[in-house]
């Protein structure tokens, strides 16, 4: 349903919308942006407000807006995680191409901190929109969707760790999937991950066994084939006639033993203070700012595990408000570093839990220093 349309049929609901989010910064303030809200929710406007404000609140406490300018992604997984663009498809959208059956998850868990995970997922997705965006200013037509081929060849069923719970943040951007190959127990695989895609993305899913011949027939009727590599049915490929075209997306493949973060644990340095953290327990650092945009920093490394690890703020009131979300880091693989600017004067917490672990005790090696606007000063 086109803008156009929604103004004519549900001119009163739209509007609504825009005053209920009205106190919302969004990162997109275009009227289609906030069609897709209300399309997924079936024109529920209370339903497509609180999705969207839980959207907004994600891609804040993940800095999402400025990712593609503040995050690079690891190399690892650059090389070994599988998508990239090929082409277009006949109604003008990108066609990205994923092959999940090649990743091997369990070498990148081995070698990618988490917090990597949750960086590079809403990277890649921001990279979509921007394809989208950039293919609209290009051909002058409203091109507002992606099409994405999901090739599952070699998929063992301990491989499939994702759920595709990020669509929720990106509503009505998928014009088709193509999932091909898909092994004989996919459907109870599709069945762990359908309460993760919105239920108006499930018609939009075509999904093909390992018969080559029925699912190229299903690629070429909605990309041409000088759009599609040659590896799966078209006739793109590299200069160099490679049919994988592996400039434009990688294929995946084992994660290399050498890569893996137990090689290299980290190693703590001179300046920083140890702390002992019990099973079962939680330490809580607390912090008086006076100045405003003072800077908050940290640095820290585990012994004898993960733990999680939380940073907020307190006013009068004893309100919270959340600057990382309590959640579990991999600082006993890799030096934990952050900063947050603390624009208002008040208390700043910095938490370490332990509480899941009734066995472990964790070594904490830290450092943490609030910088002044004009001056630094460590604490």
């Amino acid at each position: 349903m086109s803008l156009t349309q929604v103004r004519q049929v549900q001119p009163i609901v739209f509007d609504q919308l825009k005053i209920a989010i009205k106190d919302c910064t969004l990162h997109d303030s275009s009227d289609e942006y906030l069609l897709n809200w209300l399309i997924v929710q079936d024109f529920n406007v209370a339903r497509a407000e609180k999705m969207l404000r839980q959207s907004l609140e994600w891609r804040r406490v993940n800095g999402v807006d400025g990712i593609l300018q503040s995050y690079t992604p690891n190399e690892i997984i650059k090389k070994y995680f599988s998508m990239g663009q090929a082409g277009f498809d006949k109604f003008g959208s990108p066609v990205f191409v994923c092959c999940m059956g090649r990743i091997d998850f369990r070498g990148l868990y081995l070698s990618v901190v988490k917090k990597e995970y949750f960086q590079f997922i809403p990277w890649q997705f921001e990279n979509f929109c921007l394809s989208i965006k950039e293919a609209r200013e290009q051909t002058g037509e409203n091109i507002e969707k992606m099409t994405i081929i999901m090739d599952y060849e070699g998929l063992a069923m301990r491989q499939y760790t994702c759920k595709p719970g990020f669509l929720f943040h990106y509503p009505n951007h998928l014009r088709r999937v193509f999932i091909i190959n898909a092994p004989k127990y996919f459907p109870y695989l599709f069945a762990m991950v359908k309460p993760f895609i919105p239920q108006t993305d499930i018609p939009k899913i075509k999904i093909f066994g390992c018969d080559t011949k029925q699912w190229t027939s299903a690629l070429l009727e909605e990309i041409d084939a000088h759009q599609l590599p040659a590896f799966y049915g078209g006739t793109l490929t590299d200069p160099n006639g490679d049919p994988k075209c592996p400039s434009k997306f990688n294929m995946g493949g084992e994660v290399p033993s050498s890569y893996y973060l137990s090689n290299n644990p980290p190693v703590a340095k001179d300046y920083m203070e140890t702390m002992s953290i019990g099973a079962g327990g939680r330490k809580k650092m607390k912090f008086k700012v006076d100045v405003p945009n003072s800077v908050l920093r940290w640095e820290f490394i585990t012994e004898g595990g993960d733990i999680k690890f939380r940073v907020y703020s307190k006013d009068s009131k004893g309100n919270t408000f959340d600057f990382v979300p309590l959640s579990r880091v991999d600082s006993h693989l890799d030096m934990e570093e952050g900063e947050i600017t603390c624009e208002e004067p008040g208390k700043y917490v910095l938490e370490f839990d332990n509480s899941f672990s009734y066995l472990r005790t964790k070594k904490l090696r830290y450092f943490i220093a609030v910088d002044l606007p004009s001056a630094s000063v460590e604490i």
